[in-house]
């Protein structure tokens, strides 16, 4: 795995300092990202690394149905499985340049070669693609948040790389806070967007409508916890049928 940037560290950076300084991520905390999240279905991504980091994000791209193509002389045994059975592209070789990220929507590095994370970085950028080195963060334009995902519910931690180990910390606790129910009411909200952008003209109505089942009495949250599906639909269509006649009266 490389080695994050350290000061006394051999330099694993672009900048070739021979020893880090640490001087490539000075103003790490203070850079402001910007959050999305990305829609890989049926997009080509490429990882170039086979072992166990290389199999954790190959794995991470496929939950997402990115279209996988990995970039390794060996592979992990999960990795060649996967190979096998067809869910994933292996290129059984080493990295080979600009050509090998034709038509990709983003790359991963995980090797423990400098050389080859720099070049995969510097590749992607003249591309002007996505590219993350795994855990040499001035070799990356995107980094990877810890992720809690439950259902269509995905909540994202990040200490903008300054501590994985507390972004775990982090995801745990809030796996703990955070569970089926909400991804439960996440479900049974998107059922009735339909009928919303359809009766409530105008934004401010819509949110309106949301923010009332949400925030509401009983709280539905509560209620989904204790099982109780049925009254959670009952709240939904008793906050349509009273804009429903709010609407009639105007």
């Amino acid at each position: 795995m490389p080695a994050q940037a350290y000061a006394g560290k051999e330099c694993v950076c672009q900048l070739r300092r021979g020893i880090c300084d640490q001087s490539c991520v000075a103003d790490m905390l203070e850079t402001p990202f910007y959050v999305a999240c990305l829609k890989l279905s049926g997009r080509r991504c490429v990882v170039v690394g086979g072992g166990e980091v290389g199999l954790e994000k190959v794995e991470g791209l496929l939950a997402c149905d990115g279209r996988v193509t990995l970039i390794a002389p060996r592979a992990h045994s999960e990795l060649e499985r996967l190979a096998e059975e067809g869910s994933i592209e292996w290129e059984r070789r080493a990295y080979g340049g600009l050509a090998d990220l034709e038509g990709a929507f983003l790359a991963i590095a995980a090797t423990d070669e400098t050389d080859v994370n720099i070049a995969v970085y510097e590749d992607a950028e003249r591309r002007a693609m996505l590219v993350n080195v795994v855990d040499v963060p001035p070799l990356c334009n995107f980094i990877l948040p810890a992720i809690v995902r439950t259902g269509p519910l995905a909540i994202a931690i990040s200490t903008a790389g300054a501590s994985p180990a507390l972004a775990k910390r982090i995801k745990r606790e809030v796996e703990q806070a955070y569970g089926a129910p909400y991804a439960e009411l996440a479900v049974l909200l998107n059922e009735a967007r339909g009928w919303a952008k359809a009766t409530l003209p105008t934004y401010q109505e819509r949110k309106e409508f949301f923010e009332s089942i949400v925030n509401g009495q009983p709280d539905p949250i509560l209620l989904l916890r204790e099982g109780r599906e049925g009254d959670v639909r009952e709240l939904i269509s008793g906050a349509q049928s009273d804009y429903e006649q709010r609407l009639s009266t105007v």
